[in-house]
């Protein structure tokens, strides 16, 4: 992992253009050349499906527009990231959102769009990258997310990031499971690293 100058925009250090490296991948910030890929992974309904959202209904131009306004945007209750190769091929996002500094804590998520890449390592490479990322720059003490309760894949990458189930939630239909990773658990399984 890269060093870089110390900012904190929302509790996170901030990356500085620079780049978090794992194993196969790195993460990086979000930059409009990612339009294309993030306008095809939702209108995907696969991928809408997976992520419990209605499959995105917008022109690509409409897309565009908006997502040219928010890129680069700060937000104090998310921290967006690409998800690229070592080569620089991006195949994903994640986030860390819903950030609540009064609690020290956030939900974070992830998506790998580019479907060659599933089920070969690289979403537990980028969360766990994520993860460290957080837990090392910020005084958060836990982080949660919520996944659909049949996706089975989902949940085996989670568990092997160190995400335990803590719960159910219903909610639009859908059925997920609540799982998240507090700090001592964090440091016990990885953090002295």
């Amino acid at each position: 992992m890269k060093l870089w100058k110390h900012t904190k925009f929302n509790g996170i250090k901030s990356i500085n253009g620079n780049t978090l490296n794992g194993k196969k991948i790195r993460l990086r910030e979000k930059k409009l050349a990612d339009v294309r890929n993030d306008y095809q992974w939702q209108i995907d309904p696969e991928l809408s499906e997976l992520d419990a959202a209605p499959t995105l209904d917008v022109s690509f131009s409409a897309y565009l527009l908006d997502y040219s306004s928010n890129v680069g945007r700060k937000d104090r209750r998310r921290f967006p990231l690409a998800i690229e190769t070592l080569d620089g091929k991006h195949i994903g996002n994640c986030t860390c959102y819903d950030i609540n500094i009064g609690k020290a804590e956030a939900q974070v998520g992830i998506m790998i769009g580019d479907k060659d890449f599933w089920g070969k390592g690289y979403g537990a490479d980028a969360m766990s990258t994520l993860v460290d990322h957080i837990y090392k720059t910020s005084d958060f003490k836990r982080l949660y997310l919520k996944t659909l309760d049949w996706n089975k894949r989902a949940q085996k990458c989670f568990s092997k990031c160190g995400f335990t189930i803590s719960g159910t939630l219903r909610r639009d239909g859908y059925s997920f499971l609540l799982m998240e990773l507090k700090r001592e658990e964090w440091e016990k399984g990885r953090g002295g690293q």
